[in-house]
């Protein structure tokens, strides 16, 4: 009998508490791939959904231009999946909703993404690719990080790099697509890659570790993913820890120590020991109020001099100085006065000589330009 019960006790199937917590025949099935995204048939849902959802989003001025010529485009890729779209010109604004002809229940969340990044100057050829079942998107608001804007233009510049370089290598290790545009970050790609592009941007704006350190870490991240031995161990002990060398300490005040004294300081006159060496302390209340009215003239009258000066030495005009040119044309009209008068004086000597005998005027002029040797022997003696 007790070999019985025991057999029946092993046969007997184990109780579950929940409803549906059961057994299931795929549960431990190896040819399965639990992690595999099926591709919607619209099979599963042919009488379409119960109620209409839609969704509406804004769009800065400078897009408009762009999304009229693309909007046909939009339109024909979501009449694929049965989903309805407007754009509306005059309130600036996107909506896209379901139809009847819509099965597949989260296709509208996939068009609500769409018309996200459309507004956040996405172009159309990436961001139609979010329809996709293995695309995903996230939009990352960094206006709010910063205060300062010249701070804030910085550290976004930190994010693309010389020539995007920086941007450009985080998308090959993340394998996301990334758009910096105006106040928000724009990626798509897979969950893991969004995650790790979240955490480098806010890392950045909060100037909590440089892109360029969390690309170091990925790369390193990558070559270690290759080693199936370090597949289930901790990888912080091979990845670098970075410090951050440019923390600004505070400085530390240091006071002047006083020569010690064993006499306390003289004691300060109050006020009324004031007033009663000036004597204002004796005068009445009127004479008191009279002599603050007329102090408060003094410094008024004080001050409108002093901005009436400062107004009239706007339009004082400033000394000149002597122009080097005066004193040039000066010098060469005297030179020519000069020389006008020297050539009267031989004139009239050539004159005089010609009557007395015949002699050439160019040798003459020529030679009298020369000095003489008997002027420059007497000035030597």
């Amino acid at each position: 009998m007790e070999q019985d019960n025991d057999v029946w006790q092993e046969q007997k199937p184990k109780r579950h508490k929940g409803k549906h917590d059961k057994p299931k025949p795929w549960d431990e099935d190896p040819n399965i791939d639990r992690w595999k995204i099926e591709k919607f048939d619209p099979s599963w849902n042919e009488s379409g959904l119960v109620a209409e959802s839609s969704f509406s989003t804004l769009f800065p001025a400078y897009r408009e231009k762009y999304l009229q010529t693309y909007w046909e485009k939009v339109k024909d890729a979501l009449k694929v999946y049965g989903i309805a779209c407007e754009l509306d010109l005059v309130k600036g604004s996107m909506t896209v909703s379901t139809t009847l002809k819509t099965r597949d229940p989260y296709i509208i969340i996939k068009a609500r993404d769409l018309i996200k990044l459309l507004s956040r100057s996405v172009p159309y050829e990436k961001a139609v690719t979010i329809l996709e079942d293995e695309m995903q998107c996230d939009i990352i608001k960094i206006g709010n990080l910063v205060r300062r804007k010249e701070r804030f233009v910085k550290r976004r510049q930190h994010l693309l790099g010389p020539n995007s370089s920086t941007l450009k290598a985080l998308e090959i290790l993340t394998g996301c697509y990334i758009l910096v545009e105006g106040n928000t970050v724009s990626a798509m790609g897979s969950f893991k890659g969004l995650k790790q592009v979240r955490k480098i941007v806010e890392d950045c704006m909060l100037n909590k570790m440089h892109p360029v350190y969390h690309i170091k870490v990925l790369m390193m991240k990558k070559e270690l993913e290759k080693d199936p031995a370090l597949a289930h161990e901790n990888w912080d002990r091979f990845l670098p820890k970075f410090k951050k060398k440019n923390v600004q300490q505070k400085k530390v005040m240091t006071k002047e120590k006083k020569e010690y004294t064993p006499f306390p300081p003289p004691q300060q006159p109050s006020k009324i020991d004031e007033q009663l060496a000036s004597g204002e302390y004796f005068l009445s209340q009127k004479k008191k109020t009279t002599k603050k009215w007329q102090d408060k003239q003094e410094k008024q009258a004080q001050k409108t001099a002093e901005n009436k000066r400062k107004r009239e030495a706007a339009f004082i005009a400033p000394e000149e100085e002597a122009r080097n040119q005066d004193t040039r044309s000066e010098n060469e009209n005297n030179d020519v006065a000069v020389m006008a008068m020297s050539l009267k004086k031989k004139a009239k000597e050539f004159g005089k000589q010609k009557l007395g005998e015949n002699i050439n005027a160019e040798s003459y002029i020529a030679a009298a330009g020369e000095p003489s040797m008997k002027k420059s022997k007497r000035t030597v003696s």
